[in-house]
């Protein structure tokens, strides 16, 4: 069977035949020899007391008290109501009287006994299923006992039969009452093992389907399994929480896609437009080399474009950040210092706040200064001529918190979750910030996703604030 449905219900089925066939082959052994225990203990009983009566008999009628009409009477009385046969037989197992209690049987008497069975009752005790030796036309259950005086004189032999069909009778109906009762449950466990796999394998196979959905492109396939918690649910939870993720990575490759597209368009169509208009004379001579700036810009922030791109492929490709022991506080003073030029054009004052002692962190310092540039170059380009720039650091149990804050326009609150975004400006009139990619900020998040670090943004009052945290050395 290929199937889950085939497979788990074949398993059910077997394992519950299985259980049932090893129930019903110790219910067999054990109820037969219960029964055939009981009635062999039954017919020794019987046997028993003859023995002792036909042993008190002899001794008191003398050895001939088998032709007696009252001994007779009482064996055939006994026979009657055990619903067997006796017979009472001499030492060398010659039948002298046989009666089943109904008539007496007179085809038994003479007979002799096989000389096997007629050694094992003189030694104490015989009990087996036989015909003896012919006597019978079929197999009966017989009990044979010795008859014997308080001196241990051997006097005779006692047997009493029954029929093995009428002994057996009684397990067969208890193991047809068993059988149908096996074959009843069987059923049963067979439909409930057949509804059960069918309602965990359909699940299954709604998951299947929506992955070959997934396949084939529509990305908005969800699978409905109710309210399931099992493990069918976690795996129906698991497939659309992975759908989701897949939805969103589509959505943001698209998004990627059309923003690269319309970042390499535009400066591509004005370097195009430019050129072809020094080429076929549409520009003067004179303002040629205006434009040739306009052309050098556009190209130059093409390159920063592609530059950007291509680090942040490599920062993506990192399954770790390489971890070095360094200075924060210098770090952040040597890249504010690179940035002196742009700060004094922004005519911008610097608020610094750092402790008088070094602030030791682990991280990859080449990324964690390409971390402060972005912020602190973000901050410059946003703040208002003759604006605050503002630089902190604090320590705070295992973490350092590095503080970038400026004075500049408020970011709106709804554009605070967007601006880690690839390619995202809250700009939108590209007036402020021209020369920028939109990939600074979400360059800024990935290299502190590598270092398992966290930064976050508040806008109030015109003062806008990043802070992001290192891990202590």
């Amino acid at each position: 069977m290929k199937t889950m449905y085939g497979r788990q219900f074949a398993a059910m089925a077997g394992m519950v035949l299985l259980s049932f066939l090893m129930l019903g082959a110790s219910f067999a052994a054990l109820s037969y020899q219960y029964t055939v225990g009981e009635q062999r203990e039954a017919l020794e009983q019987n046997a028993r007391r003859i023995a002792e009566f036909t042993s008190s008999y002899v001794i008191i009628n003398g050895s001939a008290s088998w032709q007696r009409l009252e001994f007779q009477r009482y064996l055939s009385a006994v026979a009657q109501v055990a619903d067997s046969h006796i017979m009472v037989a001499t030492n060398d197992g010659v039948v002298v009287y046989a009666t089943s209690g109904q008539s007496q049987l007179a085809e038994l008497e003479g007979g002799t006994i096989p000389q096997a069975m007629v050694d094992t009752i003189t030694e104490g005790y015989y009990a087996d299923v036989t015909s003896l030796g012919g006597m019978y036309d079929r197999a009966r259950y017989l009990v044979g006992l010795p008859v014997a005086n308080s001196s241990g004189f051997l006097q005779g032999l006692v047997l009493v039969s029954r029929d093995a069909s009428n002994i057996s009778g009684m397990w067969h109906d208890l193991s047809f009452i068993f059988l149908v009762t096996a074959i009843a449950v069987i059923l049963i466990a067979a439909i409930i093992s057949s509804v059960t796999s069918m309602c965990q394998s359909k699940p299954i196979k709604e998951i299947a389907a929506a992955a070959r959905q997934f396949g084939l492109g529509r990305l908005d396939v969800r699978v409905d399994v109710g309210e399931r918690k099992d493990e069918v649910g976690e795996l129906a939870d698991a497939f659309n929480t992975m759908a989701d993720s897949l939805s969103k990575s589509e959505q943001r490759r698209s998004e990627f896609v059309a923003n690269v597209s319309h970042e390499l368009k535009t400066p591509m169509t004005t370097i195009a437009g430019f050129s072809d208009g020094i080429l076929d004379g549409t520009i003067p001579p004179e303002k040629e080399r205006e434009y040739l700036q306009i052309i050098s810009s556009e190209t130059r922030r093409l390159s920063r474009l592609v530059r950007s791109m291509l680090d942040l492929s490599r920062l993506q490709s990192d399954e770790q950040a390489a971890q070095q022991q360094f200075d924060i506080s210098e770090t952040l003073v040597r890249t504010l210092v690179n940035l002196e030029r742009k700060v004094t054009a922004a005519n911008l004052e610097v608020d610094t706040q750092l402790p008088e002692e070094p602030v030791p962190v682990w991280g990859d310092q080449d990324a964690i200064t390409q971390v402060c540039y972005n912020l602190l170059d973000n901050a410059i380009k946003f703040s208002k001529p003759g604006g605050t720039l503002g630089i902190a650091v604090a320590t705070k149990g295992t973490k350092a918190f590095i503080t970038i804050s400026n004075q500049g326009d408020t970011i709106p609150p709804e554009e605070l979750s967007l601006i880690f975004d690839r390619f995202h400006k809250t700009d939108h009139s590209r007036s402020a910030d021209r020369d920028g990619v939109g990939l600074g900020l979400y360059i800024v998040k990935t290299i502190l996703n590598s270092h398992k670090e966290n930064i976050v943004c508040a806008s109030e009052d015109g003062v806008t604030k990043f802070v992001f945290t290192l891990t202590r050395a």
